[in-house]
């Protein structure tokens, strides 16, 4: 079996990926498939299927809202944005689906970008809320930092500023954790994932434990990169953000 890609130590100590990420058979590339879920490089795909890379915010997000129903905005990065999937079938078109189903009186809005990381969310942030006038902005942002080796204090201080601006204008942050592969060291590992959780109660965030939950021993639910959920595999996602979410929607009118 393939050995996963092990961490190299940039100069600050955090531990940095190869900028390659190769995928791996079996057991090892789900292993990375459920930590990562993130890839860094562009790649090319078949007519019909959405690549969401992008450098900057697009002038007219094509998922705004064009009601003056409360919305709700996903911050977030290949796992929000559709990654190598038919458009609308990735779990916020999903939330979507499920508030109109269930009468809910809000409208939802994906400003998430591939590749992005906690300091591409924060510099896009206020051009998204502005534009979208969110009333709640689901953070799900960091595994490309640790992707790309960005020091737990960077990722730290931009998951604050996020969570602060988005207060700032009146809108509710939910965070949604995130693991990284074994290989990066057990100390490393630990405080990312515990980053999210100390967040989450010093600073009030509802926390959506782990977005990934569940499809550890399923590799048939990744796509061919091992990276990123399959379309089959996006209710769970959705499940996995919904018991946190929905207590915030109380607010929203019943149709």
């Amino acid at each position: 079996m393939m050995k996963p890609r092990l961490a190299v130590k940039t100069k600050r100590g955090a531990p940095r990926a190869a900028r390659t990420l190769l995928p791996a058979p079996g057991a090892c590339a789900v292993a990375l498939a459920v930590s990562f879920g993130v890839a860094l490089g562009t790649v090319a795909l078949p007519g019909g299927v959405r690549d969401a890379h992008a450098a900057t915010v697009p002038a007219a997000p094509a998922t705004q809202p064009t009601t003056a129903k409360p919305v709700i905005a996903v911050l977030g990065d290949s796992l929000s944005a559709e990654y190598g999937l038919p458009r609308d079938t990735g779990w916020v078109a999903l939330l979507r689906q499920r508030i109109a189903t269930e009468r809910i009186d809000y409208s939802v809005a994906n400003a998430s970008i591939s590749g992005d990381t906690t300091s591409g969310g924060l510099a896009r942030l206020p051009l998204v809320l502005q534009r979208m006038k969110a009333a709640i902005v689901v953070i799900e942002l960091g595994a490309n930092d640790a992707l790309r080796g960005v020091p737990l204090a960077t990722t730290e201080s931009n998951l604050r500023a996020i969570i602060a601006a988005v207060r700032k204008a009146n809108a509710k942050p939910v965070l949604v954790g995130m693991f990284v592969p074994p290989n990066y060291g057990p100390d490393y590992t630990q405080k990312f994932h515990g980053l999210y959780g100390q967040l989450s109660k010093e600073l009030k965030v509802p926390l959506v434990p782990f977005l990934l939950a569940g499809l550890a021993d399923k590799p048939e639910l990744f796509q061919s990169d091992q990276l990123h959920p399959t379309q089959q595999a996006q209710p769970l996602l959705l499940d996995n953000v919904w018991p946190t979410l929905k207590p915030l929607l109380g607010g929203g009118a019943q149709r």
